[in-house]
């Protein structure tokens, strides 16, 4: 692969757009630049909408001067067919483009890309100059959209981990990655009958597994701080003093209020969920309303740290542990709860959607005959 490259496609807006890649970009910078594209503040370059007569030709041989290759794509710009398919899934969703030109970038989004299927495969080995993100804002979702690796038209889909629940490709919970086909309208079928509800069915269990997780931390410090207080001796025998132990009950709150922040953090989306009604323990009601009350107690403590943060320590652990506790009793019924409840759907398209073809990529202006004098 050339040190410096220049990919170009044709937008439907811009005309003919380009973008840099290679360990030595900036090469392509300045052959664009020379050759009259300006940079968009999306990474993106482009021809100015001024008449302007350059040509590929040009560009080709400014780019030779600067060792840079020119590449023209099959496909036509990916952030048409993300806006495309922006437009048309249910709810609000944004489009922006990403543009990773060194490779190295690329590879920040290893850590974050939540998939057990090609798409973090593809990632971790394939080269990925740009890609395109498909945003949720109102849900917390954002998707990543690439051209499809050795395939002339289709794109695969996946999605970034949840916002605190970190966990990339390879994590047992994550999602598999699909392949869309190059029609808008079922693209965005295939996303909302298909990709999203998997993907909402993960996050669920994503969350209900850290917050089983997280309780289990606690309930075992809980358990080691029972036993030294009863025995007044640390685990090896050693003589507890009253200062001694009340430094370990500090410690263990402090502790068990850090872990105790997942349950803040995903309970309250999982509770709404539950339906204990309907389920094989229905008194399990009551125990529901309690775990309910404590988180919002919980809460109403994160928001007076964070805003004021004048809570003191042995305040906010006096606070904090009734929640705690409360948690520590009846988390198990809310964990067989969680287990066999389902999230909640996302709105369907609101009309069946048209499945009507991308529009081609338009031919790349003819190369003009170079200028051999009078």
């Amino acid at each position: 692969m050339a040190e410096a490259q220049i990919i170009l496609s044709h937008s439907r807006e811009s005309g003919i757009v380009a973008i840099a890649s290679g360990e030595r970009y900036p090469w392509a910078h300045t052959a664009l630049a020379e050759s009259g594209f300006q940079r968009g503040d999306d990474g993106v370059w482009h021809l100015p909408a001024d008449g302007t007569q350059t040509s590929v030709v040009d560009l080709v041989t400014c780019a030779k001067r600067h060792r840079t290759s020119v590449h023209t794509s099959s496909r036509r710009f990916i952030g048409d067919a993300a806006h495309d398919l922006a437009r048309l899934l249910p709810g609000q969703w944004h489009a922006s483009i990403e543009i990773y030109s060194h490779p190295a970038w690329q590879e920040d989004l290893v850590p974050w890309i939540w998939d057990s299927g090609e798409l973090g495969r593809a990632v971790r080995s394939e080269r990925i100059p740009y890609a395109a993100l498909l945003t949720d804002a109102a849900q917390g979702t954002t998707l990543l959209l690439i051209e499809r690796p050795g395939h002339q038209l289709h794109y695969l889909v996946g999605a970034f981990s949840p916002e605190g629940l970190e966990g990339g490709y390879g994590d047992p919970h994550a999602p598999r990655s699909i392949v869309l086909p190059p029609f808008p309208g079922r693209a965005a079928q295939a996303l909302t009958d298909r990709y999203l509800p998997a993907y909402e069915q993960a996050v669920h269990a994503r969350q209900t597994e850290a917050i089983a997780a997280g309780l289990g931390d606690i309930r075992a410090e809980h358990d080691t701080w029972q036993t030294m207080n009863a025995s007044g001796r640390y685990s090896d025998a050693t003589p507890l003093s009253a200062a001694a132990l009340g430094a370990a009950t500090e410690l263990f709150l402090d502790h068990a209020w850090r872990r105790f922040l997942t349950v803040v953090d995903h309970a309250p989306t999982l509770l709404d969920q539950c339906r204990p009604a309907s389920s094989p323990w229905p008194d399990d009601a009551a125990a529901l309303s309690r775990l309910a009350d404590a988180v919002i107690d919980a809460e109403t403590l994160v928001d007076e740290i964070v805003q004021g943060g004048s809570v003191p320590d042995h305040e906010r652990r006096a606070r904090a542990w009734p929640a705690i506790e409360t948690w520590l009793a009846d988390g198990e019924t809310f964990l067989r709860q969680a287990r066999i409840s389902a999230p909640h759907r996302r709105p369907a398209l609101p009309v069946t959607a048209p499945a009507r073809p991308l529009p081609a990529a338009r031919p790349l202006p003819a190369a003009r005959p170079a200028h051999r004098g009078p």
